[in-house]
């Protein structure tokens, strides 16, 4: 599991036998549709039409490699690194501009995408935690 992942602490009657992320969050299927979700979202809010606009006219690819990368990154199966090996995030987006409102809007996509598809609260503020700190080392235009 990567070390920036919120580790769980037992805490809650809902973690009671959530050993990671990824069993806290429901498993394979969870991840699923919070991916689907996510990208649904980035489809339909104009508050995401920038972040929308970055990721091309197709996402098919964009929704599965996301799957694949969240399962690992929560402490799931590894689909991702299996197939790409290691993730190197921020070399893969480099051909993306990034600014603080691509990282803003990315975060609060999937902020509103974890609310809608259930993520308990205390995973959800956790993980969004981590996602801003990813994202916003990602960035790769404006002020570092």
């Amino acid at each position: 599991m990567n070390s920036d992942v919120p580790k769980d602490t037992g805490a809650g009657a809902e973690t009671a036998t959530a050993t990671t992320p990824f069993d806290w969050i429901g498993g394979e299927d969870r991840v699923h549709a919070l991916t689907e979700r996510f990208y649904d979202l980035m489809d339909l809010e104009p508050g995401y039409a920038e972040l929308r606009a970055a990721h091309g006219s197709d996402l098919v690819q964009a929704r599965q490699k996301l799957f694949w990368f969240l399962c690992g990154w929560l402490g799931g199966p590894d689909h991702y690194q299996s197939r790409f090996g290691h993730p190197r995030l921020r070399m893969r987006h480099m051909p993306f501009s990034i600014g603080i409102q691509e990282r803003d809007q990315w975060v609060a996509c999937m902020d509103q995408a974890m609310g809608e598809t259930g993520v308990p609260d205390a995973l959800r503020a956790r993980l969004k935690e981590s996602f801003m700190g990813t994202a916003d080392w990602m960035r790769n235009k404006g002020t570092p």
